[in-house]
């Protein structure tokens, strides 16, 4: 039940905002993307950017949809990272909001635990929206 009204407050707002303004994307779409933000500024935010211009603790995120982990140039990443020999898919990012300690151990990231799959969808979504 909290879930489901976090999910309506968040969402609710972004229906009466103009998304008609953004002709790129279908509705449902610009929806996801900007639930997707709202999310991500949340919980994600605080260590990661998605902007090359700002500095962040963690990697940047834009482009990450689509990158072998562990390859971003200049940031120091775990060995276990390093070694990882995946790329970012939206499931291994899903599988990574939810458990990064159980899909990869020794990693130097703290575990968020986003296991919402519709946070996750919208986060998801967000990210692969950010392609340089």
């Amino acid at each position: 039940m909290k879930r489901s009204f976090i999910l309506a407050a968040v969402l609710a707002p972004l229906l009466v905002t103009g998304l008609a303004a953004t002709a790129q994307a279908d509705p449902t779409e610009r929806i996801k993307v900007d639930a997707g933000r709202q999310f991500f500024d949340a919980n994600c935010h605080r260590c990661h950017s998605v902007d090359a211009d700002k500095a962040s603790y963690g990697p940047l995120l834009e482009g990450v949809v689509g990158r072998r982990a562990g390859t971003f140039p200049g940031y120091p990443y775990s060995k276990a990272l390093q070694g990882a020999g995946f790329v970012w898919t939206p499931g291994a990012l899903r599988a990574w909001m939810e458990a990064n300690d159980e899909l990869l151990p020794g990693t130097k990231m703290r575990h968020v635990g986003i296991t919402d799959p519709t946070v996750q969808d919208f986060i998801v979504t967000y990210l692969a929206s950010l392609q340089p």
